[in-house]
């Protein structure tokens, strides 16, 4: 007596087989197209279920390495039937990923029902092409409550871009995460992989720190790079109400369109002159001056014809000192001589200096500050 069983799993595997051969050509006398277009099957496949999946070892072979192994084993006895047990998994996900054997196919309703049993078939009998497919659907499917399962699964099946996904939106959502069941469960299972969670979250907290940090110091850079070119800009050519010191101001009442600290730098050119508590080092004014007036130094390279204030005796004080605080006044002149080129490089030109003049509009010298040098 025939199993009944074994005769629809035997008229289901038809269907997709026919799929993955193109369709079968019309039948002749009633006969079966499946058995005329493909061989006999010669190997089954056990589902935990009890279902016998036929199918042919040259295809499962040629697919999967672990199955071509399995299949080469001696068995005992040559006319007993070769049967391959993937148990573990529902039985249509053992379904779906032999129809992706066959036809380099899947659905995405299998994928959505069955992609993280598919995830581990794929791994387990090294299918690197649904193992792909079934990571990119895992990513789509990623939610608060399933992430730390799939983060698991990831883990075990050695899928670095799923794993890192989850990661992510762990980090992202950590709160939530947090209440999750599957959190209580990994914090009583799986201590290592919770110390590996809050260490990518601590990890990733500090490159947010460092990068916002970075940004800062880029912008501070760009703000200094600007008072070099409008302290050159007042000192060579001249500007509203200060020039250099062989020419008159131009004395134009209107606000210099070049610069937008122009005008803030001109105010403390003037204090600088002729404040009192320049010389005993009391006036913040006047040391965020004399600092600007050291930094320029440090960029310039023609100090024996700038027209900029104390550019040669801060050269000549450099060189003849050879200070430690020397090498660090080059490196912070080095970050806004870089700050500068990259703006010119990562932006139009237009563009970089609207958002420029944005940046430090409506600032003047008096709030411009220098990072601590001894902090480079």
């Amino acid at each position: 007596m025939e199993d009944p069983n074994a005769n629809a799993a035997f008229a289901a595997a038809a269907n997709f087989y026919g799929e993955a051969y193109g369709p079968p050509s019309p039948p002749a006398g009633g006969a079966d197209p499946f058995r005329r277009e493909l061989p006999e099957p010669d190997v089954w496949i056990l589902t935990s279920g009890g279902l016998r999946i036929p199918a042919h070892s040259g295809i499962l072979a040629s697919v999967s390495p672990v199955l071509e192994n399995i299949i080469d084993q001696p068995r005992k006895h040559r006319s007993s039937e070769r049967v391959i047990p993937i148990l573990g998994v529902p039985c249509d996900a053992v379904w779906a990923f032999v129809g992706f054997l066959y036809s380099s196919r899947c659905t995405e309703d299998q994928m959505q029902k069955y992609g993280i049993h598919l995830l581990a078939l794929s791994h387990v009998y090294l299918v690197p092409q649904l193992k792909q497919r079934c990571t990119r659907a895992l990513i789509r499917q990623l939610t608060v409550e399933n992430v730390v399962d799939v983060l698991q699964l990831a883990r075990l099946c050695d899928a670095p871009d799923l794993y890192l996904r989850c990661l992510k939106l762990a980090h992202a959502h950590f709160e939530s995460v947090e209440a999750t069941e599957g959190w209580k469960f990994l914090q009583k299972h799986d201590p290592w992989l919770e110390l590996e969670i809050l260490q990518f979250i601590d990890e990733a907290e500090l490159r947010k720190k460092k990068r916002r940090r970075n940004k800062e110091d880029q912008s501070l850079y760009l703000e200094l790079s600007e008072a070099m070119e409008c302290l050159e800009h007042i000192c060579t050519e001249g500007c509203t109400s200060v020039g250099p010191c062989d020419a008159e101001p131009l004395m134009k009442k209107e606000p210099c369109g070049k610069f937008t600290i122009c005008r803030g730098i001109q105010l403390s050119i003037k204090h600088f002159a002729t404040c009192e508590k320049r010389v005993g080092g009391g006036c913040s004014r006047c040391k965020s001056m004399w600092q600007l007036l050291r930094l320029h130094s440090s960029i310039c390279d023609q100090p024996d014809s700038c027209r900029v204030p104390l550019c040669r005796q801060f050269k000549l004080r450099m060189h003849q000192e050879k200070r430690k605080d020397n090498a660090r006044w080059k490196l912070l002149a080095k970050k806004v001589i870089s700050a500068k080129v990259l703006s010119s490089l990562s932006q139009p030109k237009r563009k970089r200096a609207e958002e420029l003049r944005e940046e430090v509009s409506d600032r003047s010298i008096r709030s411009m500050r220098l990072p601590t040098i001894a902090s480079h």
